[in-house]
Order: C-alpha cells, then structure tokens, then sequence
C-alpha cells in the first residue's frame, strides 16, 4: 500500500465515485463540470453551474507556518488556493467570468483566533480584486463561517463558485478524441500577475507533500494530524519550514506553500479569440498528469511524451516518500497543471499567449486512435502505462 493511502487518502477518490455514480452526469457528461439547464433564467440557450472545492488539508502547512513565523500574511495564499481550486475547474467548460462565489470556512476556535478568519477574508477579497484588475469578474457574496471544533482540528478552508453560461460557448471535452496535440502550461516559475516564484504545488497531495517533507519536529504540533496514523508515515522528511532548498528560490516552507497559480486571465483571452479550437480542456488537479482520462468521450490513446521537466517541489517529495514515478504522475500535476487539447497547427498560437502572461507552455504530448481508452507517459527515467 503506497504511503499516500496509508494516510487515508486517495487520489483516484475511488469511494467518492462509486458514491455518485447513480447521480445525474448533467448535460454534458465529460464537461470538467456538472452543468444543468437554466433554471435561474429558463432560457434553453444558456446553462447553470454550482461548484465546490476548497484548500484542502494546505491550510494545515499555512498553520504551522504562522505558528513558527508569526506571518498572518500566509493565509491569504490559503483563500486564493479555495478561489482558484474552483474558478480554474470552471474554465476547463469555457467559463471565465461573471462567476459568484461564497467563502465556507469551517474552524476550532481553540486553535484559530479571529485575526486569521479576518486575513483569509481579507485575502479572498484582495485576489478577487486582481482578477477583476485582468477583466475577469467574480463577485465575493459573503459565506459562512463556522466554529466546529468537535470536527475540525485547525480549520477548514473551502468556497462554492456558481455561474449563468452560453450553451453555445461551453467547453464540453466530448471533442478531445478529435485532437491531434496537447498544449501543456506550467505551474511553476512567475507569471506577469504573481508577486514571486510560484513551486507549481498547487492544492493536491498536500497530505503526503507535507509529511513527505517537513520532520519529525513537527510531531509537537498534534492537532495537525491524526492521531490514529502509524508513526511510521507522520512527519517523515528532514526539513523545517524555512530550510532552504538547493535550485529552488524559496525555502521548503515556501515551496509547499506558494499559492495555486491561476490561468484564468490567460484563459480568459485564449476563451474570447479562439474558443473554436480549444476541443478540450484539463485541469491536472487530483489525480495529477492522470486526470484526462476521467473525461475521455471515446476511446483514444494520451501520449504525454514531452512534459517539463518537473521543478524542485517534486524531487523533494519525492526523495522523502520514496514513491516511484508511477505515483508521482498520478498524484502530482508534476509541473503542467492544465492542458489544452487542439489542433497542431494551432498550438503555437496558445503557446505564444502562455508566454506573454510569463508562463511557459509546450505541446507535452498527442492524441492516438485506439480501441479502448490509455494513457503513456514517458520521462527521462521510466515509461508510465494507465
């Protein structure tokens, strides 16, 4: 059993699927999104969505971080994590703006004072203001804050993003066997609105990135794992917070820390002018560099044979957990955390508009006719099969 579900985690969410399975797929099954008719305006031409996701189990790392450092500052990266989990799903269905969203943060007051609900709040407001500043309009309406310290140890960081769309203009996913090359986009470096080197981490895996990395002293933070894991999987790496990293510019704190890069403003220009040659859209969330294969309308073969060479985050993980590859591409974005399925003639153009914003961008692999859906990813040291 691999270290990730000895924690009790799973990046396939296997239980979590089988749970919905009998749930209506909505209008579009292999949409990165459920969407439903429009039950907001009843017009047949447009559709609703409601989406849920959060930070996930990174805000325990932006606690430690501030009761080591005192940095209340940390937190503001936690709520842009909560924003971008949920804007970055929606705009894999071509969604980019005019979009709602309510804060959920669920906390034990024991352990998480006012001035950290009043910092994630104000964080939340501060991103959606820069968002707003590159024309992407997102409306914070308030949320709810819950003191539930019988459920939550820490706290507990989530949102809801709801939105009113276009039929015509939906990103469905039911094209990507129709595309012949994949366009990848980094997670890491600094994009034009980043204020300084971003890991690439973004807010998955963050359970065995953080015992994976950070030591054994950690341990005298009990409230920050559960206490009915075996010692062996807790706190199992060499590093403090603020140890540096050798080739990364920030220290190994920082790294698991930098907020989740947003590509909403490059989307949201790529969405506008060339909407008619995206024909699919990933966002390399759970379930990393395997995550296309969940929205696959047909059965056609992923080659991902040129990725980037992943950035520092990821050998540090994985020197402390000792996972193989296989695991690392299935629970990590490894560096590429969306991809964009088109045409070869047209990837140059996406490429380009990434490059402007600061953010690399390659064609990292091809789509294949098969007889049943797989997935081949091949790095510099092993041949991957899905």
């Amino acid at each position: 059993m691999s270290l990730y579900a000895r924690r009790g985690v799973s990046a396939q969410k296997e239980e979590v699927h089988a749970a919905t399975a009998g749930l209506d797929a909505g209008l579009y099954p292999q949409a990165f999104c459920k969407l439903y008719p429009d039950a907001l305006g009843g017009d047949d031409a447009w559709v609703n969505v409601m989406h849920a996701d959060g930070a996930g189990t990174k805000a325990i790392l932006a606690y430690l971080w501030w009761r080591e450092t005192g940095d209340l500052n940390v937190w503001k990266g936690i709520a842009q994590d909560a924003v971008v989990m949920n804007t970055d799903d929606l705009l894999c269905t071509g969604i980019y703006t005019n979009l709602l969203y309510s804060s959920s943060i669920d906390r034990n007051k024991a352990t998480i004072p006012g001035e950290v609900i009043k910092t994630l709040i104000e964080g939340t407001q501060e991103f959606l203001e820069t968002l707003r500043s590159y024309g992407c309009a997102v409306t914070f309406c308030g949320g709810e804050t819950a003191d539930v310290g019988d459920v939550v140890r820490t706290v507990a960081v989530n949102g809801t993003m709801a939105a009113r769309w276009p039929q015509s203009k939906i990103i469905s996913n039911s094209r990507i066997p129709d595309a012949e090359v994949i366009v990848g986009f980094a997670s890491y470096g600094q994009a034009t609105y980043e204020h300084e080197y971003n890991s690439g981490i973004g807010s998955n895996g963050l359970t065995s990135a953080r015992h994976d990395v950070l030591s054994a002293h950690y341990k005298s933070f009990p409230e920050t794992f559960e206490p009915g894991l075996d010692e062996e999987v807790v706190y199992v790496g060499t590093h403090r917070l603020q140890d540096p990293v050798a080739g990364a510019p920030l220290p190994a704190g920082k790294l698991l820390l930098s907020p989740t890069r947003t590509y909403l403003p490059l989307m949201q220009v790529l969405l506008q002018e060339y909407a008619g040659d995206i024909l699919g859209l990933i966002h390399c969330s759970g379930g990393g560099q395997t995550k296309c294969m969940k929205y696959l309308a047909r059965p056609v073969r992923i080659v991902k044979d040129n990725l980037f060479t992943p950035p520092p985050i990821f050998r540090l993980v994985q020197e402390g957990s000792g996972a193989d590859a296989k695991e690392m591409y299935q629970v990590y974005n490894m560096g590429c955390r969306l991809e964009l399925y088109t045409t070869a003639a047209k990837a140059d153009v996406f490429i380009k508009a990434a490059k402007s914003f600061g953010i690399d961008a390659q064609v990292i692999g091809r789509v294949e006719g098969a007889a049943k859906k797989s997935l081949r990813i091949e790095t510099a040291g092993a041949v991957l099969e899905y």
